[in-house]
């Protein structure tokens, strides 16, 4: 068996059914898009009162750096091999078909429980939203399964799920239009924070600043990761990008530097409003506007951070289903999931499984115990594509290459190293999780995938060619 069989650096683009719409802007507004939601209306408060206190910076900081090493190699091979499938289709080329489905298997359960936890956050502030009118749903349609708590389903969740499922399969450009227009209106209920809340800093809540030692620094470095998850979904839109050798390298880097920025920028105002140890809720920005009686800016706070988790889903979900079309075009998966629609230029078919599957897990399951998965998942990917990069500086040098990581290989083993120490810090459950997930995914490789894999019919038809002329 040839599991290390690996893709060519033209298989793939030549056969390439999307529309290439998208610009360097629209990277960078799907980059945002991704990235500034949960992690800044939701983590920030978890992670300081739980884990890091005002040391949160640092943390955010340590992670900032670990995705910005990141990045660099992101961009290097993005440029490189502009095709769907991010890590997965780098790693196809690098290192073999093997590691590329366990590393799209990897990113198959890190887009869909990320997109689910979205989901139930956003489904938080919009029952939130509702109450404030007076508008209670009825409890078993409040929650994921839980008959402790009497709910049954998330319906909410169940709802924006299907309904950001919709919007994606009308087109990409239709999608990444919406999108922008989103992303604009929650920087501006960000800067409203920054602004309103610069003015109630007290540093007395700065002290004492690591709570909880350096080790309280570094395992909310490992949490917040969850917070920059999505830069990296900016790759898997290659496909469909105008001159991907220029626009995704400035997509990857300018969207984590902008987003960097600003997440220091709210976890040192926030830590500085407010005590950490009260900031363990589930909207920590508007909390910590009504705790100066800004009850005003509480309120566009909670619709921004609305606005903002729907923008973290609607690019979730994408990387999501470019994830199964790009694995089903290769054969590892039914190639059902990469058929594209005639008119709209988007694979219709894997929008939809994707819309179901996340619908599914975030209106049944209650996914708080999962969600150290979703950066597990991350760095591992982060791992991967850093060593990718230096593996083809070496074996493949005369690709050319429109974005060139500096310093290889220090820059990409930085990446490795950091990256597997803010793996080692995640608990024991998320560990054992994730080694379940990739047995799962080995045995539907060697069930399903090897035999028909793309690789495996063209080596076949090479060999009855042979056998023909012979």
């Amino acid at each position: 068996m040839n599991l290390f069989r690996k893709k060519s650096i033209s298989d793939g683009n030549a056969e390439s059914s999307l529309k290439k719409v998208l610009g360097a802007f629209d990277l960078t507004m799907l980059g945002v898009g991704a990235i500034i939601g949960t992690g800044i209306f939701v983590l920030t408060g978890v992670a300081a009162a739980k884990y890091a206190g005002p040391a949160l910076i640092l943390s955010f900081i340590i992670a900032g750096i670990a995705c910005a090493f990141a990045a660099l190699s992101y961009s290097e091979l993005a440029s490189m091999l502009p095709e769907s499938g991010s890590t997965y289709t780098y790693s196809y080329i690098a290192f073999g078909e093997l590691i590329a489905w366990i590393l799209g298997w990897d990113l198959l359960l890190e887009y869909g429980l990320a997109s689910s936890a979205v989901a139930s956050g956003w489904s938080g502030y919009f029952q939130g939203l509702l109450s404030g009118f007076g508008i209670h749903l009825p409890n078993f349609l409040s929650s994921a399964f839980d008959p402790a708590k009497g709910t049954v389903i998330d319906l909410p969740a169940v709802m924006i799920v299907l309904l950001i499922a919709f919007l994606l399969s009308r087109g990409v450009k239709e999608s990444a239009r919406f999108n922008t227009v989103m992303v604009f209106i929650k920087i501006a209920v960000v800067f409203l924070f920054i602004i309103v809340g610069v003015w109630y800093v007290k540093p007395a809540n700065w002290t004492p600043f690591t709570p909880f030692g350096f080790s309280g620094i570094t395992t909310g470095a490992a949490v917040v990761v969850f917070a920059y998850f999505g830069f990296d979904a900016v790759s898997t839109a290659a496909e469909e990008v105008k001159n991907p050798q220029r626009n995704l390298p400035i997509g990857i880097i300018s969207s984590l530097t902008i987003c960097t920025i600003l997440y220091i920028v709210v976890s040192s105002i926030l830590t500085g409003i407010v005590p950490f140890q009260k900031l363990g809720v589930k909207d920590p920005v508007a909390f910590a506007l009504r705790f100066i009686n800004q009850d005003w800016a509480a309120g566009f706070i909670s619709l921004g951070a609305i606005v903002g988790i729907t923008t973290v889903l609607i690019v979730m979900m994408y990387g999501q289903t470019r994830l199964f079309y790009s694995i089903s075009r290769d054969g590892l998966l039914p190639k059902a999931l990469s058929r594209v629609h005639s008119k709209r230029k988007v694979p219709v078919t894997s929008t939809w499984v994707t819309g179901l599957l996340v619908s599914l897990f975030t209106g049944f399951i209650p996914l708080d115990k999962l969600a150290e998965l979703t950066n597990i998942g991350t760095l591992f990917a982060f791992s991967a594509v850093s060593l990718g990069v230096a593996i083809l500086r070496k074996t493949r040098p005369d690709l050319e290459r429109g974005f060139r990581t500096p310093l290889v290989p220090v820059i990409p083993i930085l990446a490795v190293i950091i990256s597997v120490y803010l793996m080692l810090q995640l608990r024991a459950f998320t560990w054992k999780g994730f080694f379940v997930w990739l047995v799962i995914g080995l045995v539907i490789y060697f069930t399903y995938g090897y035999r028909h894999s793309r690789l495996n019919e063209t080596k076949q038809n090479e060999n009855i060619s042979l056998e023909k002329k012979i």
